[in-house]
């Protein structure tokens, strides 16, 4: 009886895990979070390491991200929509977060 409990907690624990982790609203497979959509791409100047506001070439861009150590790891971009997507500093998107 005890390992039916168990096991029952554990599935029922999962379930409500699995149900947090599927919101739409930060799924890639929403449009306005996904790569597909041109303003979260790195091909939009806003998002380009062209842009000098990213670049790592310049020491005091507002959309830098550094680690713990002070090491610069890329940027950060508001889309119009309000994700922040994240990049490194070569232009490739590492991940996206809902805007601030």
């Amino acid at each position: 009886m005890k390992t039916f409990l168990a096991v029952t907690a554990l599935i029922l624990s999962g379930t409500v895990q699995a149900q947090q982790s599927m919101n739409y609203a930060d799924s890639p497979m929403n449009f306005k979070n996904s790569e597909s959509n041109y303003n979260n791409s790195s091909q939009n100047y806003n998002n380009s390491p062209q842009n000098f506001n990213n670049s790592s070439s310049n020491y005091n861009a507002p959309n830098a991200t550094y680690d713990s150590r002070g090491n610069r790891t890329g940027y950060e971009v508001l889309s119009p929509e309000g994700v922040v997507n994240r990049f490194d500093d070569n232009g490739n998107r590492t991940g996206y977060s809902r805007g601030r």
